[in-house]
């Protein structure tokens, strides 16, 4: 996802600049400078709950994911919680797209084939304010709690057996953009610290300033004891992920049998590393997570917010909702019952038809409400976009949603 803009030549020239030195060696038995430096700054742009961590480089997100619940399970064993190996997720969730990550996700469409081969833990309910569970009149604070105390049941019924929680700050493709109600995120956490629970956050689409923050976490003051960062980690110039270890995880398997028995033969690749050493810099240099921010007057995503809310007047959304510079559409059949559209009308995907034949790239999904009906768009441009072309854009999104309604 890129989030710097396209055909940077910063990014081209350091690509190129450890190509010219070497391009890849593996990194069981060797390490590169760029990867140290690197590192370091990574660790150092998390911030102080990731000081004297680690940091495991991968080829992208779906290996990102794969990695944390090895880690999250090694760290149970070198601390002597053999019994712990369920990782606890949440239910249309999305880590990834490996067997692994697939076993934590909730999405059905993209496991329903595979199930046979998947590990099965628990998935809870998540939080999705526009089609609560529960009661909101208090700006959702009580859903919040409702949701994690169904965490904490969950964690309980495994009877001493989760490893890990895995949780997407800020939910991404198959729910579009849903912000968590007040309180959610800080209470799982409070839950997870309580029964010896690592928590995981999957920030591969929600980090490096997507959201107006480093990481999305951030929002809500929440300290995961592992980080997986991907997309716009390298903002598309070269496969990169990232897992990032608080000192403590770190320190048990340092200190335990002193090796992660892990690896892919490209995670750490110098030419990758090197893309998202200068995309990291060129994002701070040039304040682009200052950009994202929706709450700051006058920013890049406060200028987004305000043109996407216009788009609440067409008789085809039923909610405009997110974050920063991550947004969702979801589109309904019937704004008072909010009935969404039988799933093989493919609305969204009709919409993002006819705006691409304007010119606009949008990401259709289907099944926000169940995990097959529910039609929704995610729109997460790049922080260097201009008001005017943000203009543009609602627009043309507009006049394609406009051009798709039809009487249900």
């Amino acid at each position: 996802m890129n989030f710097i803009g396209h055909g940077v030549a910063e990014i081209a020239a350091a690509m190129a600049a450890q190509a010219k030195q070497v391009e890849f060696v593996h990194s069981s038995q060797f390490t590169t400078p760029v990867a140290e430096e690197y590192a370091a700054e990574l660790l150092d742009f998390a911030g102080k709950n990731f000081k004297g961590g680690c940091v495991y480089f991968t080829c992208g997100g779906s290996e990102g994911v794969e990695t944390a619940l090895k880690l999250a399970r090694q760290y149970q064993v070198e601390v002597g919680q053999t019994r712990r190996h369920q990782v606890v997720s949440r239910g249309q969730s999305y880590h990834g797209s490996t067997l692994g990550a697939l076993s934590v996700s909730g999405n059905k469409r993209r496991r329903e084939i595979y199930l046979p081969m998947v590990r099965e833990f628990a998935h809870v309910a998540y939080p999705y304010c526009y089609r609560c569970d529960f009661d909101c009149t208090d700006g959702c604070r009580n859903c919040g709690q409702e949701y994690a105390a169904e965490l904490e049941k969950a964690i309980e019924a495994a009877k001493g057996e989760v490893a890990a929680f895995i949780v997407e700050p800020v939910s991404g493709a198959t729910l579009g953009a849903v912000v968590p109600p007040p309180g959610y995120l800080q209470s799982a956490a409070e839950i997870c610290r309580k029964h010896g629970v690592l928590l995981i956050a999957d920030e591969v689409m929600t980090g490096m300033g997507r959201t107006g923050r480093d990481f999305a976490v951030e929002h809500w003051g929440v300290a995961p004891d592992i980080l997986v960062t991907a997309k716009g980690l390298s903002s598309g110039y070269a496969p990169l992920g990232a897992v990032l270890v608080s000192k403590r995880v770190a320190n048990a398997i340092a200190d335990g049998s002193g090796a992660f028995l892990h690896g892919f033969t490209y995670n750490s690749h110098p030419i990758s590393l090197a893309a998202g050493q200068a995309v990291l810099r060129l994002l701070q240099d040039r304040k682009l997570v200052q950009a994202a921010d929706s709450d700051r007057p006058g920013s890049t995503a406060a200028a987004l917010r305000s043109a996407l809310e216009g788009l609440r007047d067409a008789k085809a959304v039923g909610d405009v909702r997110g974050i920063g510079l991550l947004w969702g559409v979801e589109f309904v059949a019937d704004k008072a019952t909010k009935r969404a559209f039988a799933p093989e009308l493919n609305f969204a995907g009709r919409v993002a038809q006819a705006a691409v034949q304007r010119g606009l790239l949008v990401y259709p999904m289907q099944g926000c409400v169940d995990g097959v009906s529910g039609d929704h768009l995610l729109i997460a441009p790049p922080a260097v976009i201009t008001v005017e072309q943000i203009d543009w854009a609602v627009r043309q999104l507009g006049e394609a949603i406009e051009e798709c309604d039809f009487p249900q």
